[in-house]
């Protein structure tokens, strides 16, 4: 008896009061592990594969030969045995989180292992990272779902396995902790934090018993001279405009290639193979992710010129190869952009002023958070990251000015985050960072109706008039049940289109139709419908907005508070 008190009182203490919390916290220890020895033995696989393909003094010829030959083989595993390994891996991970219930599949994982390592090592102009969230979320995916836990724990897990994969890719345990709470999960106070930290530490440790401090050298940072902060501001501007570039560049060509025919899948990707093999010819620091590179330039060893146009072809030349479908993610080359373009605008202020600036190098630092704010938009874990690869407090403020203006003006170009626009490609319509704070209390899902018909576009108005008089509205969703068309209100029918017979023809388009999504607070659905003058809204899915799973009334909304309404 007293051993059960005990028990009962220690899992009290603890919080763990179910059999999946003990798994949960047991599972992130061995998910820190399994994601870290994974990660490592990418990073040494990748870093040999390219010593083998790029000997020293080997032939020019490589540098053309091997991207395009790599691409191409990429493109067909990818097309044919991995489909979903395509891409960076940060959007596929929020994917699997908010669509999939947490899914991932076990094939998946070492399908991107193995496609992002050939690809990486050939010289594409693409990153580790992002790779490695992918693959540390499905890792975290099939523990989850092999130790029995429940939808809700599983998908608890994936930020843990993406924390521990990016401590392990970047060396900055922290910051990966923030990066999968601020862009992953999108909740920095998430009750998973302990979880996610316990990974996150786990997967660094054992990083370091194998490979020790891997990433960069950077010196001590000082600042000469206060007015250096009017500097680090033009930085974040030409950052931010960057940035911009970056970003529109590869939005657009993503739809380009898009738009070809499916059956050339398997042979875009050698578009951006070929494209950075001809850069590489010329200029070989353009090939791979490039961090060596990114070293001598934080040493401030390096030529203006040089630099100056590296960062226009890494900007041209990463979405390039992400946009035709090669494996591979854009964190790292928004890193190499920032330090090019900060290294830039240190080496001429500099030369300009060379008593009251800083070396280069120290631009070059600030840079790289600069751009990494302006391209992936988590402006506090590029704050965190590059703090914690300086261990300089004295290099936070003017890293602060720079982001703070970069982000400004990459919100203000290109409204849409790169995540989040690359998810708005898919036609997957994710939380928002506006929305995401509002997902508690009372949720859609709880209040919506299913198993309801909308109105046949073909129907005429007068149906419509006497189908708001039965349900007692003043809206209804008009389509079939594959496909909603939009929302007929019964404003629309007082004030008709002229000659509008059909409600098709008197809804016209659609247009910017009122709806939500099942995550919603009850309070959104509220305001969509004051928005829109209606009390009847339909409930579609992330994945496709064309597609409903059910209405939520006014009224339903009121009785689930308890209020009746007539």
């Amino acid at each position: 008896m007293r051993r059960l008190q005990l028990r009962a009182r220690l899992r009290n203490w603890t919080g763990f009061r179910a059999r999946e919390d003990q798994v949960a916290i047991i599972l992130s220890l061995v998910i820190g592990m399994i994601v870290g020895l994974t990660v490592v033995a990418f990073i040494l696989l990748t870093g040999r594969l390219a010593a083998r393909m790029y000997p020293p003094g080997s032939a020019v010829w490589r540098r053309v030969l091997i991207p395009t030959a790599g691409s191409l083989l990429t493109g067909y595993l990818l097309f044919r045995y991995f489909p979903n390994a395509r891409g960076s891996g940060i959007p596929q991970a929020k994917f699997a989180l908010f669509l999939q219930d947490g899914y991932i599949s076990l094939r998946t994982v070492p399908g991107k292992f193995l496609c992002c390592s050939i690809s990486l090592a050939s010289g594409i102009a693409l990153g580790r990272e992002g790779p490695s969230v992918q693959m540390g979320a499905g890792i975290a995916s099939v523990l989850g779902r092999r130790f029995g836990l429940s939808v809700p724990k599983v998908k608890a897990l994936l930020p843990v396995g993406s924390s521990a994969a990016l401590a392990a890719a970047f060396n900055t345990p922290i910051a990966a902790v923030l990066f999968s709470l601020e862009e992953i999960l999108g909740d920095l106070q998430a009750p998973v934090l302990g979880a996610v930290v316990l990974s996150s530490a786990t997967a660094w440790i054992v990083l370091h018993l194998i490979m020790g401090d891997h990433l960069f050298h950077v010196p001590a940072y000082q600042l000469v001279n206060p007015l250096e902060f009017g500097i680090y501001a033009i930085l974040g501007v030409v950052g931010g405009l960057g940035s911009v570039c970056f970003v529109k560049l590869l939005l657009y060509l993503r739809i380009w290639f898009r738009q070809l025919p499916k059956s050339t899948g398997w042979l875009q990707p050698t578009a951006g193979g070929l494209l950075v093999g001809l850069m590489g010819w010329f200029v070989p620091q353009v090939l791979g992710v490039g961090y060596d590179y990114v070293d001598r330039v934080l040493s401030g060893d390096f030529p203006l010129k040089l630099v100056a146009l590296l960062a226009v072809m890494k900007i041209i030349a990463t979405p390039a190869c992400y946009s035709s479908g090669n494996a591979g993610g854009i964190f790292g080359p928004s890193l190499f952009v920032g330090a090019m373009i900060g290294g830039t605008v240190g080496s001429i202020a500099h030369n300009l002023l060379p008593n009251i600036t800083a070396n280069p190098g120290a631009y070059a630092l600030v840079g790289m958070g600069t751009a990494f704010a302006g391209i992936v938009r988590t402006p506090l874990t590029s704050v965190i990251m590059i703090f914690e690869m300086t261990r300089d407090y004295s290099i936070v403020v003017p890293l602060m000015i720079s982001n703070l203006v970069s982000f400004f003006i990459s919100q203000r170009l290109q409204r849409e985050p790169i995540y989040e626009a690359l998810a708005l490609q898919e036609g997957v319509f994710l939380p928002t960072g506006e929305s995401r704070e509002e997902l508690e209390g009372i949720r859609v899902s709880e209040v919506m109706e299913t198993g309801v018909e909308p109105l046949a576009p073909e129907a005429d108005v007068a149906s419509a008039k006497r189908h708001f008089e039965q349900e007692r509205c003043n809206s209804w969703p008009v389509g079939s049940a594959t496909h909603l068309e939009g929302v007929v209100s019964a404003r629309q029918i007082e004030t008709p289109t002229p000659c509008a017979a059909t409600l098709r023809e008197l809804i016209g388009d659609g247009g910017d139709y009122p709806y939500v999504h099942a995550d919603h607070p009850a309070s959104y659905a509220l305001e969509r419908m004051g928005a829109k003058g209606v009390d009847v809204v339909p409930v579609v899915s992330r994945a496709n907005i064309r597609h409903m799973h059910g209405v939520v009334s006014l009224a339903d909304i009121l009785a689930k508070y308890g209020v009746v309404h007539d």
